[in-house]
């Protein structure tokens, strides 16, 4: 196994929450009305109209202009139309840094070429599907089950969402138990029965619009970084149909935005054996990103099942898996069947594991691993949250940095850090509407952000890739900085 992490010193989690906690008991802080209208007549307005006309266009044939969530920018969504290693391009002819990383995959950074060419070979001799076994379906599920410790088998799906309903299936059938126990906060895509206490932890079904409540019966969230609370619920599932499965993010919801302990992981993996559930370790971004192991080859656990995706097909489609241990993966035999007799998991999708996703997977895992790229990523990681924390310190704002690895946090509203109880329902309906206020500042921040060509998640979230030098770091802690000398206090 290799050893070597991204994560170089792993943070003080209950030090970062008292930070999180005291932002949010301060008004917003945001960009200066005056400034950002600046950037959007100076920058949006003037040096961006080739993507202004298109999503104007694109408005008449695509819901909101976009295909994905994270293409969103205010005050319009910019068209990009080339990347590569650390750097983005638009249409019309702008560089940005890239902080985005397609949402956490590119590890190497944005189209590498050793990757590309053996992607272009592949198209020219075999295309991109036939719908039958090729090589480097056994080439990719090898190299992941020789890198990952607790991983003895893996199956390739097309997203993580899809790897997620899988892993339930096959828990709920190797347990013969009903309920499924995730981190409140936390993501685990958007099928019907995981649209619950994501987010806002506490906030159960009120942000799964679309969504019959009946879906939720055997779903349920706890607190993160609270074993009481975990164990509270399993405790009270001994009484209505067990719990198949804990899932949870292993360094926090909505990767780590809501820091753990480093311990927790041992914890809830303690309590999952106590209360025969599966754990289930969704890797979705820290896989092959915290290191060839994974976080939970950083932590030192052992899950029964580990949900993959972004990253094993290199960024390319049909990025998607599950994988675990040979006692639950038999759940999920599609083709010869041995062993024992069991009732397989309803899966599907025909352009899963296609020779194109493969290839790509596979050289992009041999390239992180030859060319140690979590560490040097999580080394800009480590550089480019010290420089923010100097700068957050230079200006005395009470904004929050902090990483884990290359997966880095810039919390300037805290918007994620709230939390519902559910003894206080009064509460609600002022958490929600003080989140979505806190939600169209990150906006603006984000935009801020892009007019110095900076592209960030969500204007909170950034990841850096083994693509990125020093140099460049320090240039865009620099471009920060010009965002944050335009900071004030949001007035009542």
């Amino acid at each position: 196994m290799d050893n070597r992490f991204a994560i170089s010193e792993y943070h003080d989690a209950a030090a970062v929450t008292k930070q999180l906690d005291e932002l949010i008991k301060k008004p917003p802080y945001i960009i200066a009305p005056e400034k950002l209208k600046e950037y959007e007549d100076e920058y949006y307005a003037k040096k961006c109209q080739k993507s202004k006309a298109m999503i104007d266009e694109a408005m008449n044939y695509i819901p909101g202009g976009v295909q994905h969530n994270l293409a969103f920018n205010y005050p319009f969504p910019l068209v990009f139309t080339k990347a590569d290693g650390a750097k983005l391009y638009d249409i019309d002819g702008n560089e940005y840094y890239d902080f985005l990383q397609a949402g956490g995959p590119t590890v190497l950074g944005s189209n590498p070429k050793v990757v590309r060419d053996q992607v272009i070979d592949c198209l020219n001799t075999c295309g991109p599907s036939t719908g039958l076994f090729h090589e480097f379906e056994y080439r990719l599920a090898k190299k992941i089950c020789d890198s990952v410790p607790n991983v003895d088998m893996f199956r390739m799906l097309n997203s993580g969402s899809e790897a997620c309903m899988v892993a339930i299936r096959i828990a709920r059938l190797a347990t013969k138990k009903k309920n499924i126990v995730k981190m409140g906060g936390a993501y685990h895509g958007w099928s019907d029965q995981l649209a619950y206490g994501i987010r806002v932890p506490g906030s159960k079904f009120t942000q799964a619009h679309g969504v019959p409540l009946y879906i939720f019966k055997h779903t349920q969230e706890f607190f993160p970084n609270d074993l009481d609370s975990l164990e509270r619920v399993l405790r009270r599932n001994q009484f209505h149909g067990g719990t198949a499965a804990v899932m949870i993010e292993p360094v926090g919801p909505e990767s780590g935005t809501r820091p753990l302990d480093k311990d927790f992981n041992k914890g809830v993996e303690r309590l999952c054996r106590k209360y025969g559930a599966l754990l289930i370790f969704d890797e979705v971004v820290t896989g092959f990103r915290i290191g060839m192991a994974g976080a939970q080859g950083y932590f030192g656990v052992s899950p029964d099942l580990t949900i993959f995706g972004k990253v094993i097909a290199g960024g390319y489609p049909g990025a998607g898996g599950v994988g675990g241990k040979k006692e639950y993966m038999k759940y999920l035999s599609a083709g010869i069947q041995t062993g024992d007799k069991v009732h397989k998991a309803l899966v599907g999708g025909t352009m899963a594991g296609t020779p194109i996703s493969c290839v790509a997977g596979y050289y992009t895992l041999e390239e992180i691993e030859k060319q140690n790229a979590c560490q040097k990523a999580g080394q800009m990681g480590d550089r480019i949250t010290k420089g923010l924390q100097e700068i957050i310190k230079k200006r005395n704002l009470p904004f929050v940095a902090f990483n884990q690895g290359s997966i880095c946090h810039l919390e300037t509203l805290g918007t994620m850090h709230f939390a519902i109880n559910w003894k206080k329902p009064w509460q609600i309906p002022h958490i929600l509407d003080e989140t979505s206020i806190r939600k169209k500042e990150m906006e603006h921040y984000g935009a801020a952000y892009m007019a110095e060509g900076l592209v960030t998640l969500a204007g909170s979230r950034l990841y850096t890739s083994a693509a990125y030098t020093e140099e460049m770091i320090d240039d865009a802690l620099a471009r920060f900085d010009r965002v944050f000398e335009n900071i004030t206090v949001m007035q009542k």
